[in-house]
């Protein structure tokens, strides 16, 4: 059984809302919608990497707060509602500087008022290279 709003495809978390942000101009993809997770890749390359060569932390950021926002507005339950975020922290455990990376959001706690969510990301070959947590607020009707 699926948490997510009923028929939820990937396409629709990659149509036109998501067009002209941030995360789409740093080449943010959504890639699979599972039964309680959502994955999503960026590429490191000239956009997302610090001047060291390597992916910026910010853009790990980016990539994990764009994840952890969508999950908030496709959960069942929540159709119509706003969201924002309160908090968001990451732990960078490892460099990439090249590639494709991988974030997985599942949820840590869905209430009627907040939610929090587990982002992992990871490189190309399966090693985790940021963990980050996501904390939204639910503020009310669209």
């Amino acid at each position: 059984m699926s948490i997510w709003r009923p028929g939820l495809t990937v396409e629709q978390l990659n149509a036109p809302r998501i067009g002209g942000s941030m995360a789409w101009h740093l080449g943010v993809r959504f890639t699979e919608v599972g039964p309680d997770y959502l994955r999503a890749t960026m590429p490191v390359n000239e956009f997302t990497r610090q001047p060291a060569g390597i992916l910026h932390g910010g853009a790990n950021v980016v990539l994990a707060e764009t994840i952890g926002s969508v999950a908030s507005g496709v959960l069942a339950g929540h159709e119509g509602l706003r969201h924002v975020g309160l908090e968001v922290n990451a732990n960078h455990l490892r460099s990439v500087a090249d590639g494709l990376v991988t974030a997985t959001v599942r949820p840590i706690h869905t209430g009627r008022t907040t939610q929090v969510w587990d982002i992992r990301i990871e490189d190309e070959a399966g090693r985790i290279s940021c963990v980050s947590r996501l904390t939204v607020m639910t503020i009310g009707a669209r």
